[in-house]
């Protein structure tokens, strides 16, 4: 049986047989391990940027740079073309 969350059909508890309840164990179990090394790949990126802190780089600017090294090149062009024209409009430049 499922039930309906949000448009989103879910299977009831009662409906999962023995087979069911195994992959939602390992499912589960899946998501926690993910948790936990995220949760360390974290603590190993604040470790990294208190590192870049102590040589003397601007964090905030690090974390900027970074920002616009994961878009597309074009895009990122796009978006400071943007900011351009807005800055200029609100005579910022």
């Amino acid at each position: 049986m499922a039930a309906d969350f949000g448009g989103e059909d879910v299977v009831a508890p009662q409906a999962l047989d023995r087979s069911g309840q195994e992959r939602l164990r390992q499912i589960v179990a899946r998501i926690e391990r993910l948790e936990e090394e995220k949760a360390g790949l974290a603590a190993d990126i604040k470790d990294v940027y208190a590192e870049a802190k102590g040589a003397g780089y601007d964090t905030k600017v690090l974390r900027k740079v970074i920002s616009l090294r994961k878009q597309d090149r074009r895009t990122r062009a796009e978006m400071e073309q943007v900011i351009d024209l807005y800055m200029a409009a609100l005579g910022e430049t």
